[in-house]
């Protein structure tokens, strides 16, 4: 795997030629975020308070990786006259449109540290480059019922304890959500205004519901309210709708719009992602991947998915659609370590030929789980009740049920969700090639959570761990000591008058017993509380600022 990275680095070092005038994406990295206006004592500047709190709820700190990149930064690059399309946080890049001359001005901008793969990621665009139906899976009008996938994973024992999502928020990364605003097995959702947030990465444009039709059939099986013919296992859910994918195209900036896709979720507090897309091959035969790529660590899309799962979102993501072709293996963001990749199986549990294979290159069990993408129930934007065909439509249903069991055992982070839906698997005990851990139930992941994960769901420890701050009175910064415990942590921090009335709320990553912290904002003299918390510390203590 070294020696192929090394070789394909090395056909690379030298970016192609463009014509006179013509322009290129390419994803360009920068070496620092030095002198960026935004501070992790300050978060809730680029991150919702949803966002903020699903991080403290984990204990995952907030930390220089979630910092915008320096606006600055992309004000040189717009100078140069190149258009900037999006920044990201994680990967402290942006995706930017250029030409030789352009690229050339960038690369000797003193922050530039290199261009992603050392290539374009999209030049023009190159129409009827795909076969869509390979490509995401088959649709055809046949009437059915959604009780056999609904069962399959005890999502009806989910729903008759009385969990079917409420207060979730799920983030569907897609090609388009076509009608799905006017489809009336997501009615409720509209009507109740529980589609939250929707954003276009291709386009650049808020409107998602125009485009391809693959992103409305895998919100459907995850949403829809139809008594009868058709119940998602998430349906009382709310759901943020991105468009990452462009259906017509297969380039690798479609892996950059994933990676903005999943920042953006990120910041809205999504809870879940589903991800029916998957790479391997590409319009340009000289970005395709091989099966030695599939190692977790190598592609774009998949070093996105395991930050966003970093931060505390349950991702999952489909297996792949390639079990009957040449590449046969799973799919970016399949291999990615610290998700869920969702294989296929029918109405009978037996596996869907176009499954893909695992394992990952570097040997983990891949596909995680799977369920019911054979003949999958769902809605059409004609808003016909119809099946479809492919693990796009088995990870939806994954996605869903994930969302339902965290509601019902909200203690859990998000990576004791993924390993209750694993160790609930029908043969967790010897895991295949095609189905991994097989087929989960909320049921048997319900008996791992009150086991396994019992002593969390009290929530909080009877004894608090105590803090104490000095100096006091304070001038402008503040010595806070925490015990050995909660090095590692990050907690809520507030600042109060005593009326009671909030001043400044934010996280804190704590780095160090004796940490410092400099005030946030500006007091004048008085009396004031802080108040620092987290799952095993809740206190208020009253300072004196001079």
């Amino acid at each position: 795997m070294k020696t192929f990275f090394k070789i394909t680095f090395i056909a690379f070092l030298f970016l192609p030629e463009l014509g006179f005038g013509q322009t290129a994406k390419y994803l360009v990295l920068f070496k620092d975020k030095v002198g960026t206006p935004f501070t992790i004592a300050q978060p809730q500047q680029f991150l919702s308070q949803r966002s903020i709190n699903r991080r403290l709820k984990q204990n995952i700190a907030i930390t220089t990786k979630d910092l915008p990149v320096n606006p600055n930064y992309l004000t040189q690059i717009r100078q140069t006259g190149a258009n900037v399309w999006f920044s990201s946080r994680w990967l402290n890049a942006a995706l930017v449109q250029a030409d030789t001359l352009q690229l050339t001005a960038i690369k000797k901008l003193s922050f530039f540290k290199s261009v992603e793969f050392n290539k374009l990621l999209a030049n023009a665009r190159i129409a009827g480059g795909n076969d869509l139906k390979n490509k995401f899976g088959t649709e055809a009008l046949d009437y059915g019922s959604s009780v056999t996938q609904i069962q399959m994973l005890g999502v009806d024992v989910m729903h008759d304890k009385g969990f079917h999502g409420e207060g979730m928020l799920i983030g569907i990364l897609d090609a388009g959500f076509q009608n799905s605003n006017t489809n009336s097995a997501m009615a409720p959702i509209f009507a109740e205004n529980r589609v939250v947030a929707t954003y276009d990465f291709v386009k650049k444009e808020t409107s998602v519901y125009e485009d391809d039709s693959h992103g409305n059939n895998v919100f459907s099986i995850m949403s829809s309210y139809l008594p009868t013919s058709l119940i998602g296992p998430a349906y009382k859910a709310s759901y943020a709708l991105i468009r990452t994918e462009d259906a017509a195209t297969e380039t690798r900036v479609e892996e950059a719009n994933w990676l903005f896709g999943a920042e953006y979720a990120d910041s809205l507090g999504v809870d879940v992602i589903n991800s029916s897309l998957g790479y391997s091959e590409f319009d340009n035969p000289a970005d395709n991947y091989v099966y030695a790529n599939m190692d977790g660590k190598t592609t774009l899309i998949t070093r996105a998915a395991d930050w966003a799962a970093g931060v505390g979102m349950v991702v999952v993501a489909s297996a792949g659609n390639e079990g009957a072709n040449t590449w046969k293996y799973i799919t970016a963001p399949a291999d990615a370590d610290s998700i869920l990749a969702v294989g296929a199986v029918n109405g009978f549990q037996a596996i869907g030929s176009f499954s893909s294979f695992g394992p990952s290159a570097d040997g983990r069990v891949k596909p995680d789980v799977a369920a019911m993408g054979v003949s999958t129930v769902l809605s059409s934007p004609a808003n016909n009740v119809v099946i479809g065909s492919g693990t796009s439509y088995s990870s939806p249903l994954i996605a869903a049920l994930a969302a339902g069991f965290w509601q019902a055992y909200p203690y859990l982070t998000a990576i004791q969700v993924i390993d209750c839906i694993k160790k609930a698997g029908s043969i967790y005990s010897s895991p295949n090639t095609r189905i991994g851990y097989g087929i989960p139930t909320f049921a048997r992941a319900a008996v791992i959570a009150e086991t396994q994960y019992a002593l969390l769901s009290c929530c909080v420890p009877l004894q608090f761990d105590k803090v104490n701050i000095y100096p006091n009175p304070v001038i402008d910064d503040i010595t806070i000591q925490f015990s050995d415990a909660q090095i590692g942590k990050s907690a809520f921090v507030q600042i109060l008058n005593l009326s009671g009335q909030s001043l400044y709320q934010g996280s804190l990553a704590i780095l160090d017993k004796n940490q410092n912290w400099k005030l946030p904002i500006s007091l004048p003299s008085g009396s004031y509380l802080l108040l620092i918390q987290n799952n095993t510390m809740d206190q208020s203590v009253k300072f004196i600022k001079e």
